[in-house]
């Protein structure tokens, strides 16, 4: 009984190889890109892994599995954020894994067209949503308390999120929270572009 246990395993393990193998985060690319294509335009961005490298492969690991594909920009504000990642176009909050730790005195800092987590007011809550700022957000870096990570910078498409950040909005009674774009901007895919 314990051999065929332990075939059975083999066998479940082998066919899970070819899963495992297919998702590519370049591990060894310091600087790798991402391209967002979203309902108002695409916006391309370089990821920093030599100071946010947990939070870099976090966010690739979503990427590359597609789970950022044909999600909404849930939270706009103005000369502040744009929010997304976490919700469907319906409003259904998307699978989200383990809390991450908490990189922000990384030395990057929240400014004008920066990528970075979003989490609760645990410091090492964040998972799967990120924002962008919209501006030199320096209450969002790190200094008596835990700050919020920057990852990444935008490489190009900065026209895209500003005209995002224009959106109208409203209060929405699904998410029980305001700055809720009306007519919903979609993330439609998030692809990890080859190395240069």
């Amino acid at each position: 009984m314990q051999k065929l246990f332990s075939r059975l395993l083999l066998i479940c393990l082998f066919l899970h190889l070819p899963v495992i193998a297919k998702v590519d985060i370049q591990k060894s690319n310091l600087f790798p890109r991402v391209k967002m294509e979203t309902s108002m335009g695409d916006v391309i961005i370089e990821l920093n892994r030599r100071k946010a490298p947990i939070t870099v492969d976090n966010f690739l690991t979503y990427a590359v599995n597609g789970e950022y594909n044909n999600t909404i920009f849930h939270r706009v504000v103005p000369a502040f954020v744009v929010q997304g990642g976490g919700y469907d176009k319906n409003f259904n909050e998307k699978e989200k894994g383990e809390g991450i730790f908490n990189e922000s005195g990384n030395g990057l800092t929240n400014d004008y067209m920066t990528i970075a987590m979003a989490r609760m007011s645990d410091p090492h809550s964040a998972v799967r949503q990120f924002f962008f700022n919209m501006a030199d957000n320096k209450n969002l870096n790190p200094g008596r308390d835990w700050g919020y990570t920057v990852f990444g910078y935008v490489e190009s498409g900065q026209d895209v999120l500003e005209k995002i950040a224009a959106v109208k909005t409203d209060f929405n009674e699904t998410l029980n929270a305001t700055d809720v774009p009306v007519e919903p901007v979609l993330l439609k895919s998030v692809t990890l572009l080859p190395r240069p």
